[in-house]
């Protein structure tokens, strides 16, 4: 088992001679899509509250809208109201792929099915901007209700636990699936928690996912506020602006999965080494550009071009930390991205609420300490997981 800590190896790659199945129609991809359209009702259906709340909140205030400091809504119940909305969809369908992605093509499908998040995102701002302006902020809870619904009917109708119970699966495609799985999995009854919470792989990834987070949700619920009592965008043109970082993080997220599985299946790339590198690029490349938006002043273009450059190359980690769960344990994925989850929403409830109590008085000198602070534990929980992360299934996770 020792072979199995090693980062030099590449025990992914025994086997690969056997006869692929392409993924154009296939079960796996119809699955991602799938997962793709379901992160994207649930991050539309989180994303409209910090739009709508702005909507929600003037219409409450009791003096008028004229562009004081003394007239602007607070805005810390968006991020309360923002903080949880996600919490057992990315652990769930952690486990679904544990079942369904053969090793070389995890990256290529995890990030498919987990840029439906961006899109979401990318949707649900500018959309919300549009309703709340030629409508009103009820509508959006009332459209984007009513996806969620149609998109649960869909997914009870279509997806499968495993590729075994699969209706439509070809006999090809799930010998390929179950064949490129063997020997990764763990068939004990009981869960090794204490292995589990020894594992400094593990923490490696809880380290990085809490310190991307930190910066994540302080854009995701912030950033709307940024646009509007800095950069001085009305709520129309906020949605917009708002939503360009996540759509070019959604194209670069998407980008990096197949450069991922590329490097590892033609380059002969070890898992680990592609895994840390895309950490690094998806966490140190955002936390370089966010200090510089705050050094732009009042130049919106040059701001907005540096907060989407921070967002987007952020696309980079979802091939590395977020999806090493599947690398070092795929029978307790999903597990272990619950923990690694519970850990990276406290960024969620706390960055955010920081960052309000630094941004009092609404300057551009106190959101640059929030970059700052955001920068740097991005950097840190990316030295963090480059040297304690490993890309080969422990041995715990494992039957002996």
């Amino acid at each position: 088992m020792e072979e199995q800590n090693r980062e030099d190896v590449q025990p992914l790659l025994k086997g690969e001679r056997r006869r692929r199945v392409p993924g154009w129609c296939s079960a796996r991809y119809n699955l991602a899509i799938l997962a793709f359209w379901g992160f994207f009702v649930v991050y539309a259906l989180r994303v409209n509250l910090s739009v709508a709340m702005v909507e929600m909140l003037d219409d409450n205030a009791t003096v008028p809208k004229n562009g004081s400091v003394e007239a602007c809504p607070p805005h810390s119940n968006v991020t309360r109201q923002n903080s949880g909305k996600k919490g057992v969809t990315f652990p769930a369908m952690h486990a679904m792929w544990a079942e369904w992605a053969p090793p070389l093509e995890r990256s290529t499908l995890l990030s498919l099915s987990y840029a439906g998040a961006q899109f979401g995102t990318v949707v649900s701002l500018p959309l919300s901007g549009i309703i709340c302006y030629y409508m009103d902020w009820s509508y959006v809870f009332y459209i984007f209700g009513a996806l969620g619904v149609f998109w649960c009917l869909l997914w009870f109708w279509l997806a499968s636990d495993t590729p075994e119970t699969h209706r439509t699966i070809s006999n090809a495609e799930q010998d390929y699936i179950i064949s490129s799985l063997r020997g990764q999995h763990s068939f004990k009854k009981n869960v090794p928690w204490q292995s589990i919470w020894k594992s400094l792989p593990l923490w490696a990834i809880i380290v990085s996912h809490f310190c991307y987070n930190w910066t994540f949700y302080t854009l995701l619920t912030l950033l709307p506020t940024y646009m509007e009592e800095i950069l001085q965008f009305n709520i129309k043109e906020n949605g917009f602006l708002s939503a360009l970082p996540y759509l070019f993080c959604w194209i670069l997220m998407m980008s990096a999965g197949m450069i991922a599985d590329y490097l590892i299946k033609k380059q002969n790339w070890t898992i680990s080494t592609v895994r840390k590198l895309c950490t690094l690029i998806g966490m140190i490349g955002p936390a370089v550009f966010l200090v510089a938006a705050g050094y732009v002043g009042c130049n919106y273009e040059v701001a907005v071009l540096f907060l989407t450059l921070s967002s987007a190359l952020g696309g980079f980690s979802i091939s590395g930390f977020n999806i090493n769960h599947l690398d070092i344990a795929p029978s307790y994925a999903g597990i272990l991205l619950g923990i690694t989850n519970t850990f990276a929403t406290i960024p969620g409830m706390v960055g955010p609420v920081i960052a309000k109590d630094l941004t009092y008085n609404h300057t551009l000198a106190e959101w640059r300490s929030v970059f700052y602070i955001a920068a740097s534990i991005d950097v840190f929980g990316a030295l963090f997981f480059t040297i304690f992360g490993k890309g080969t299934v422990q041995s715990w996770a494992i039957d002996h």
